[in-house]
């Protein structure tokens, strides 16, 4: 089942419709009442309108009011429901609404803050939601453009601008309403997810980290174990020599002999390839792509990796040995899973070493990227292939969320890489397979080279006229 719609409600839904403090929304109401409370006083003693000074202070003590209520009833701390938001701004909309409607309608300078309520919706609330406060704003503009009690000066002389304005303005007013929602919500769905991206990319990263970390701890805890062992099997030993005649003590000395023996073994298998410290922050370039390979070994697809064109089971000391990051794997195996989940038949893992890069591309036989969103492969959520999918879906490997590359390219870039991402030929001029190639600077991984390097296009696969 494709989880990106799935996803898509439940930050819409859930994420989202929690975001809002009561707090926050009490605060911003307490500085609308302040200033609606000095705008119509300025307006009624500072610039000499005429207006209702009695229902506008009430409309605005309503305001007041309602705020003290609900900040003594809840506390402070509370995040308001999705219902609960959308009650609160259709509140203030109206409010606002009903305090311009006696001060001039649309013909008032401040009719701009009929914006804000719908603005604050598309940030944080749900589509419903949104398009509720849209809606309710749009209708009460509407009322307010044929209702609403004109500007007058004390001495009876009346603001009132003609009415192709006053049209004018309220068209203003309705398209304003439908470019801030939809504007405002773009950003908003886009900055989620971001987050929820970056937090999957930190949340894989801190995995990989701790997995380094315990077979660190692992090859440490072999070697500093190793005196006490054998130090407890020779005095096993004298003991069994000095005890042979006590028949009873032989079978515990057999035993205890016996567990230490079990103890170094277990000990010599964590601390096979890791009793210095160096292997665990460096191994062959073979080793770490067949690390991030390994989950994807089992899935039908062949898989083929070579160094500098040689097959990587000849390749021997002619490898370079790089460093062994868990963000360089973690990132490469999740470019080797999304090769696995559209590759038809085989996937290719090539290395290329140059005299001042080292280049890992990943390929495939499969659809290749869509050329609509070349340009922006990397994006959280972007889907990259055009076909396929359905085949993958069937094979369990695809997940659809369009995180992979972007975990990937996050990682890897992370380390000093530069990704580049293309579609290539398969022989014979047949459809296109898609290409991903990490390009470091030769001192950013590198620990050392590899015996033999071959020249930039000897690979007819991956050349520079596709890379």
């Amino acid at each position: 089942m494709n989880a990106q719609p799935q996803l898509s409600r439940m930050l819409d839904a859930e994420a989202r419709g929690h975001w809002v403090r009561l707090r926050t929304l009490l605060a911003l109401r307490w500085v609308a009442v302040a200033g609606q409370t000095a705008a119509v006083l300025a307006a009624r003693f500072g610039f000499g309108l005429d207006l209702p000074l009695a229902a506008c202070l009430a409309v605005v003590g309503a305001s007041a009011a309602v705020n003290l209520a609900v900040w003594n009833m809840f506390p402070a701390n509370k995040r308001l429901s999705e219902r609960g938001a959308m009650l609160s701004l259709l509140f203030d909309l109206g409010q606002v609404s009903l305090i311009l409607g006696l001060t001039g309608g649309l013909t008032n300078p401040f009719a701009v803050l009929m914006l804000a309520p719908v603005t604050i919706a598309a940030s944080v609330l749900t589509l419903r939601s949104t398009l509720i406060l849209a809606s309710a704003a749009m209708a009460l503009t509407s009322v307010m453009l044929v209702f609403h009690r004109p500007l007058a000066f004390v001495d009876g002389t009346v603001l009132r601008p003609p009415d192709l304005y006053l049209l004018g303005l309220w068209i203003a007013m309705t398209l304003g309403i439908v470019f801030m929602a939809i504007y405002t919500r773009r950003i908003g769905i886009e900055t989620s997810r971001m987050a929820e991206a970056l937090a999957a990319a930190q949340l894989s990263l801190s995995r990989e980290q701790r997995l380094t970390a315990i077979g660190a701890l692992a090859a440490a805890a072999a070697h500093e174990l190793g005196t006490p062992l054998a130090t407890i099997k020779l005095i096993s030993g004298e003991l069994a020599r000095d005890l042979k005649d006590q028949p009873e003590y032989a079978e515990d000395l057999a035993l205890l002999r016996a567990q230490a023996d079990r103890c170094r073994e277990i000990l010599r298998d964590l601390s096979e390839g890791g009793r210095d410290d160096a292997h665990v922050r460096h191994a062959p370039i073979v080793s770490v792509i067949e690390e991030a390979a390994q989950p994807h070994r089992d899935r039908g697809k062949t898989m083929v990796i070579r160094v500098n064109g040689m097959p990587a089971e000849e390749v021997g000391d002619a490898q370079p040995v790089i460093a062994r990051r868990p963000e360089i794997i973690h990132g490469l195996r999740n470019l080797i899973q999304n090769a696995v989940d559209f590759a038809a038949d085989t996937i290719w893992v090539e290395v290329l070493e140059r005299e001042a890069t080292l280049r890992i591309a990943v390929g495939d036989d499969g659809p290749g990227f869509r050329a609509d969103v070349l340009d922006r492969i990397g994006d959280p959520y972007v889907t990259t292939r055009g076909r396929g999918r359905g085949r993958a879906e069937k094979e369990g490997g695809y997940q659809g969320m369009g995180l992979g590359l972007f975990i990937a390219k996050t990682l890897l870039e992370r380390t000093g890489a530069r990704l580049v991402f293309a579609n290539g030929k398969r022989g014979g001029g047949g459809p296109t397979g898609a290409i991903v190639a990490a390009i470091w600077p030769h001192e950013a991984v590198v620990a050392r080279r590899g015996v033999a390097r071959a020249p930039l296009g000897e690979n007819p696969r991956f050349t520079r006229s596709n890379i």
